[in-house]
């Protein structure tokens, strides 16, 4: 009894320490970054290029902001669909760095929890706040348990939704018929 125990311990203390090292050493979101900054930098590029600016805010400390972003980037449809649509930029957020200045301006999208993904036009005015919990997997696995992680089938709905041609009331005038 004792040495299952102590195996139980040590199962758990190592699952913990896997737990926090899988973001440990990874930094896609820049602490130090000026997020107004990137933020109009962002705008204005996606202005010029008729795109969306798509915003995603987390932190190198959410293991759901790496997934979302690793899979996105290993994801030769969701990345052709951002490229295409969308001026991507990360806003970090972490108990050091607020970034309240930016989190007022995006609508106080951490509301929602993290990553949280919010959509600005090329004028800068915020069109949609997207909860990344509506992008996970509802998938059930073959061990009976829902599948953890993001859906790309849901996410490419997301992106698509949100772009420049899904969002210009030109698209959905009636078609004049000749006749």
């Amino acid at each position: 009894m004792k040495n299952l125990l102590v195996l139980l311990t040590a199962v758990l203390i190592s699952g913990a320490a896997f737990g926090q090292a899988k973001t440990a050493g990874v930094h896609i979101y820049n602490p130090e970054a000026n997020a107004m900054a990137d933020i109009k930098a962002a705008t204005e590029k996606a202005a010029k290029a008729n795109k969306h600016v798509l915003v995603q805010v987390g932190g190198n400390w959410c293991t759901w902001c790496i997934a979302f972003h690793n899979l996105v980037d290993t994801t030769a449809s969701l990345k052709q669909t951002i490229n295409d649509n969308y001026e991507y930029i990360l806003v970090n957020w972490d108990k050091d760095h607020h970034n309240d200045e930016a989190m007022k301006y995006l609508g106080f999208p951490n509301r929602f929890g993290y990553p949280v993904f919010v959509v600005l036009d090329g004028k800068g005015k915020v069109l949609h706040i997207e909860n990344s919990s509506y992008l996970e997997s509802d998938e059930i696995g073959a061990n009976g348990r829902k599948k953890v992680g993001h859906d790309v089938k849901k996410i490419t709905s997301f992106l698509k939704g949100w772009t420049v041609a899904a969002v210009d009331p030109e698209n959905y005038k009636p078609k004049k018929t000749a006749g």
